[in-house]
Formats: structure tokens, sequence, C-alpha cells
């Protein structure tokens, strides 16, 4: 199943590294030439295509499923769930193109008699910036990855997309591809609109960041990987975006009275998402900020009592589990951290580890700042408030913060909250993280290193932006203008 698809012909992937590198400079080179038709195809021209497609991954959605659970080890629901919330935000993305606010338009009518110089007329539209290149992520195996918001929303920008799919469910990708091929067939775009290459290598994502013809990057992973590729971006003698979602933390502040009034419910529902695909979500809330005295031990109580109630589950890739345990040895290991839940893991399979630590601690402890990606918990017990906000203030930037709070907590997490809107990007009250709702006022990206680029999401109809940049027409006759602007 390791097929790459190039301007609509299938070929195989599994070849030397020689081979991929062609099959990315001949996608490369199919995706600027559909641009030059694509980038001026209309929005409704686009919003029929992401309809198209989300009608062709469903048409083959019994098939998809049963070759991403063989591949992931995710269960059924999951995945259904997943490909819902891809096709849901190919016609969400349909649904605000043909709106077209995703425009920015702006209109500054010429003044001619205007004194000492007249103005000239002025019209600005975002306009799409060619071919996108993507990175399937390994955790999101349908709506982070081939067909997933990065492609979805780069193609309703009106860019040519060329995706690097992720090694760790090949055959999955190969059914996506095919679906959005048939789209393009059926809507008559060219087909050098999408392609697909599947290969593993290191070397073949710097090929596809470094080809001269992409014009941004998406990318859904690590922090070293992506921050090796931000560089190789930020380097290339022709720089271009590149926006990435790394990790995050995501710290939960526990105030006191929330904690007095509801310490075991916060617990269980923080034990839910912490184990929550076995932890494998960029949202999970892995640390718990907590002012120490007797609410926090009951609060801590109650979380082992149900993270206890959890299986070992199957994590993504055999990678993947060797990384959560090197991650929680490395917690487990670290002077001033205490252990209170900890389970035997090996092979694929995790079950979750809690552990506790002071706010002193955590402040000189760097390294406890980082994510271990699985179903690791960690308490930071506090001495008071003040110790809580350094806590806030030595984050480094986060997809999410979450504050439970009673309303007698008001005046406390007033004192906390321009801390945490300075740190992430989505701020949450009583709540937990790990749902991410595609719609219009979500931001999913943060400051880094939770993201690279603080002012873009990659979930929400924001997301096209990304792909557009704004343009300025001066005195152009109406018969030359962009049809968004005509």
């Amino acid at each position: 199943m390791h097929k790459h698809l190039i301007a609509g012909r299938w070929s195989d992937g599994r070849r030397p590294l020689e081979t991929a590198t062609a099959a990315i400079d001949a996608a490369c080179v199919a995706a600027e030439e559909a641009f030059w038709s694509f980038g001026s195809s209309t929005r409704a021209e686009r919003a029929r295509f992401l309809e198209a497609i989300a009608d062709e991954i469903e048409a083959r959605g019994a098939e998809i499923t049963r070759v991403a659970v063989g591949e992931t080890g995710l269960p059924e629901a999951r995945l259904e769930g997943e490909r819902g919330r891809t096709t849901g935000q190919l016609r969400l993305f349909a649904r605000m193109i043909e709106a077209g606010d995703h425009l920015d338009i702006r209109e500054d009518p010429a003044l001619p008699d205007r004194q000492p110089a007249p103005r000239p007329r002025l019209s600005l539209v975002q306009r799409p910036i060619g071919p996108v290149a993507v990175f399937g992520a390994s955790n999101f195996p349908l709506a982070f990855s081939v067909a997933g918001g990065d492609t979805a929303s780069a193609l309703a920008a009106g860019c040519p997309v060329v995706v690097k799919g992720h090694p760790a469910h090949p055959g999955t990708g190969v059914l996506v591809a095919e679906a959005i091929r048939a789209a393009i067939e059926a809507r008559g775009f060219h087909p050098g609109v999408f392609s697909l290459v599947q290969d593993g290598t290191h070397e073949a994502g710097q090929a596809l960041v470094t080809h001269p013809l992409i014009r941004a990057v998406g990318f859904t992973g690590s922090l070293a990987g992506g921050r090796a590729l931000f560089d190789l971006c930020a380097t290339r003698p022709e720089p271009v975006p590149f926006f990435g979602e790394l990790g995050s933390v995501n710290p939960m502040f526990l105030l006191p009275h929330a904690v007095a009034a509801r310490g075991a419910e916060i617990a269980a529902g923080w034990a839910g998402s912490l184990t929550l695909g076995v932890g494998q979500f960029c949202t999970k809330p892995g640390i718990a900020v907590v002012v120490r005295g007797s609410h926090a031990d009951a609060f801590a109580a109650a979380a082992v009592a149900a993270l206890s109630e959890t299986d070992r589950q199957v994590m993504l890739t055999d990678a993947i589990a060797q990384g959560y345990r090197a991650g929680r040895d490395r917690v487990a290991g670290s002077a001033g951290v205490e252990a209170m839940l900890s389970s035997p893991c090996a092979d694929r399979f995790a079950a979750p580890s809690l552990y506790r630590t002071t706010g002193k601690t955590w402040l000189a402890t760097e390294e406890l700042g980082e994510e271990v990606f699985g179903p690791l918990g960690l308490i930071v017990e506090v001495e008071d408030m003040a110790e809580m906000r350094r806590v806030a203030e030595s984050l480094k930037g986060q997809l999410t913060c979450t504050l439970h709070v009673e309303p007698a907590d008001t005046d406390t997490a007033r004192m906390l909250l321009p801390v945490l809107e300075r740190k992430a990007g989505r701020v949450l009250s009583n709540g937990f993280p790990t749902g991410v709702e595609v719609c219009d006022a979500m931001v999913h990206g943060g400051p880094y290193p939770a993201s690279t680029n603080f002012g873009h999401t990659s979930v929400g109809t924001l997301a096209i932006r990304r792909w557009l940049r704004p343009v300025c027409y001066q005195n152009m006759p109406d018969t030359l203008l962009p049809p968004d602007l005509a």
C-alpha cells in the first residue's frame, strides 16, 4: 500500500530515495501547473469540489475504517467519528468560502478632488499563495492527514496540495487519496491539484519543504521534527511560512473553591481526558496545578482511583510507545517527583501513570514542562496563589490552558487570566481541552512551541487564511479585477 499518487497516476512507493525525490519533484511541478487554473477557480467551483471529496470519502467509509483499524489499533467507533469530523470540516470550509468571509475584502473609493493630493481607488482581497506541502499526522489518520484540516483548508483557499503521508497508516492514506482523485476527475480540475507521496525518510521531508515551487508548509507532529522542518523553511533561498502544530502540556489550574466544591468530579473528568485515545492527543491536559492541602490530597486520591480503572491500551506505533516509556521514565527519575500511579508498559501497550511534585520543583526543573505523548499526568502542588501565578508565568507556549473555578474564585481567576491568555491559543473554564470543535471561533495553535505561528490556527475556518495573502489593486478596471472583487 506504499503508493505515490502523482497528478492523478499511481506508482509504487517502495523504491529508493531517488525515486521518492523524483516523485516529489513531479508532484510539485504538477501542482504549479494546476495552480494557474485552480487558483483562479470560483469559490462555488471549489465548494462543490470539497463537497465531492467528502462524498467520495463517505462512499469508501467502511473500507477506510477496516484498513485504519488494522494499521493504527484505534477502535472502530473512534475512526468513524474521526471520518465524520473529516467530511464535516470539508463541508464547513465549502460553506465558508461560498460566503466569502475569509477574503477580508476592503474598498477605498477614489477621491479625485482630495487636497493636497487625490486618492486612487484601492481594493484589497486575499489571494491564494500557490502549492502547499502538508505532512500527515500519526495520531489522526483522517482528520489531520491526507484529507485533513491542512489539505482541506488549502484546497478551499485555491492552493494545490502535495501531501507527505505518514508511514503509520499508508493504506488509509491510499484510500483517502483515491477519494480525492475521484473528486478531481468528477469536478474536472487539473490532476496536479492533489498528489500523495509516501516515503517515511527525513530526506524526503527535506526535499518537499525545500522544493522551490512549494509556497507554504502545514505540519502536525513532534517538536523536534517540526523545528527541523521550520528551520529548513526559514533558510531556503526563498523562505516560506511553516505552520507547525508541535505539542503542548495543556495545564489546568484548579482554583481553591472549585477544588473544595468538586475536586473528585474534576479528578474523574481529568482521568477521562488524560486517557482518551491513550493520551495521544495534542490537547491532552497533562498538568494539574493545585494549592497543596487536604483538598489537593483528596483530588489526587480521586485521580488515582479513576486512572486505576483504565486498562492498558494499544498505542499508534512502536516508536510512539517507546517515546511514552522514555518520557515516563524521565518524569519518574526527576528529583522531587513522587509516583502516585505507575503501570508496566510493554510493546505497543500503555497504561496510565500519575506523578506529583511541588511548585518549587516545577519552577526549578524545566524538563517537567515538556510534553509526554501518552496517558501521563503530573500534579503540581503550589504553596499559595502567588506561586500558582509563578507557575503560570513559567509556562512555554501552549495550545490550551484551563481554569477550574467557582464564583467565589472570580477574583483569583482574573489575576491568572491575563497570564494564561498570553500563553495559550485557547483558554477554557470548567472543562477539558481534548474536544477541539471545528467551527468559526476555534483556535488550535498558540505561542511557540505549541505552534510556529501564533497568529493562525490549524482547526476551524480561520485555518483557510494561512494559505492566502493580501493583494491591493490600485485604479484597476473592473474588467481586470479578480471575480471576488469585480
